[in-house]
């Protein structure tokens, strides 16, 4: 890599081979540090925060600076964090609002920039050749309209596949990977499968009939090496390349070549949050604690993200002077089961490890405190034999009690959710006579 310059001129954001050690990187984020303090007094949140004085106005007043926390910014709804003119804004984003209050985000023409920019550090790359099928939400969160944005910027031809809507059910996203020979999706891990089932239900095989697709992007979901290895399989060995951000950050960190999370930590400080313990620490386990250094709409100071990680800054073998991030997501949530605790991660990891030819997709368990129940789809002539050997797995790697049910195909996914082509008609006034007018004023 080419050294640049440990600190890039103002009207350029850092981009890898700036720095080549981790104090040059160091470097780089404390020289964007007081620019940033300038911007998030703005806000009423911050601006009333340091009414009183005690403002961080240099790099040194970082570590003494308290966590901006999601409740924070449920109660700053909707424009609370607001740091420019509403008039500079070019976007304003909700999260999904799981908790019953949203949390609002919003960005100026500029970080859109730099949220393209981070999201299209993929090591495959992003290029004019590609013609890139977004498979997420196109609502109020991010997610969509991050993927498009990044695409644009790099040339590609973005397929708005858009996600939860009528207007594009699985059977119709199969037939556009086909007929469009796209060349990158960007889903959850999740959909990924989905498709790959809706293509099947189409007589299609994802491993073979798609010569085109080369890499699946793939986010929202912690996944464990089992569960990317069987989703590589079932496409052909496609590579299955991950995200991690959020509707607040943007894109936080992405996966090298040599399989592991980097953060951006030359647009962003990370931290971990020991809820414990209550300290802060540059690298270990905990919740990751972000401040991104280019905001300009809604600048965020030491903001727990509230995810469970582990960061290191152990040298990558691909080279990359950045922090590595696993992202544990609710990996250590767990339930538990004759005195045992039992997590997602764990269960996957066993699911996924059946063998090939069972084609074991689609699976759901319930914990209880005597035994753990689970169900999995699988065809008649492997049913039970998966069942054996996922019974004989759970044995070995947890000794709980269990109860396996094994399923046919469409009990958990029914057959119409990836076979059905659903029309969406606009809104109809008028009507002959053997019609029916019962939806007459709604889109169907």
């Amino acid at each position: 890599m080419t050294h640049v310059s440990a600190v890039p001129a103002p009207t350029r954001r850092p981009e890898p081979g700036d720095w080549t050690s981790f104090e040059e990187l160091a470097e780089l984020q404390r020289a964007r540090l007081p620019r940033l303090f300038e911007r998030a007094v703005r806000s009423p949140f911050y601006g009333n925060r340091y009414a009183d004085g005690g403002a961080p106005v240099e790099a040194a007043d970082f570590e003494s600076l308290a966590l901006t926390t999601k409740q924070d910014l449920r109660d700053c709804y909707p424009f609370g964090l607001l740091a420019v003119d509403r008039r500079e804004l070019a976007t304003y984003h909700e999260s999904s609002g799981t908790s019953g209050h949203p949390t609002a985000s919003y960005y100026t023409d500029e970080d859109w920039i730099d949220l393209a920019e981070r999201y299209a550090r993929k090591w495959v790359g992003i290029t004019p050749e590609d013609t890139f099928l977004v498979r997420t939400p196109y609502a109020l969160v991010i997610t969509g309209h991050l993927a498009q944005a990044a695409g644009r910027l790099r040339g590609a031809t973005v397929v708005p596949g858009d996600a939860r809507s009528l207007a594009l059910p699985l059977a119709r996203i199969v037939r556009l990977l086909a007929a469009l020979d796209v060349t990158l999706t960007w889903c959850n891990p999740t959909e990924a499968v989905m498709i790959a089932a809706a293509a099947r239900a189409a007589g299609l095989r994802p491993d073979t009939d798609f010569p085109s697709l080369r890499a699946m992007f793939v986010a929202a979901e912690p996944m464990t090496a089992a569960r990317k290895r069987r989703l590589s399989e079932i496409w052909g060995g496609v590579k299955i390349v991950e995200e991690y951000g959020s509707t607040e950050t943007g894109t936080v960190a992405g996966e090298c070549q040599d399989g592991r999370l980097h953060l951006w930590a030359d647009r962003a400080i990370f931290e971990v949050y020991s809820p414990d313990t209550g300290r802060i620490s540059a690298a270990g386990r905990g919740r990751l604690v972000v401040t991104p250094l280019y905001r300009e709409a809604m600048p965020l100071l030491r903001y727990n993200l509230a995810d469970d990680v582990e960061v290191s800054y152990d040298p990558c073998p691909c080279g990359l002077v950045l922090p590595t991030v696993r992202v544990l997501g609710r990996a250590g949530f767990g339930y538990p089961v004759a005195g045992r605790t039992v997590t997602q991660n764990q269960l996957e990891e066993l699911v996924f490890a059946l063998p090939r030819e069972f084609e074991v997709m689609f699976w759901r368990a319930r914990a209880t405190p005597d035994a753990l129940l689970l169900e999995f789809e699988a065809a008649d002539d492997v049913r039970d034999c998966a069942a054996g050997e996922l019974g004989a797995a759970i044995d070995a790697a947890l000794g709980i009690p269990h109860r396996i049910t094994p399923l046919r195909p469409g009990t958990l996914v029914p057959a119409d959710a990836l076979t059905a082509e659903r029309d969406i008609l606009k809104a109809r006034y008028l009507f002959g006579p053997d019609e029916s007018w019962d939806k007459a004023l709604m889109y169907q």
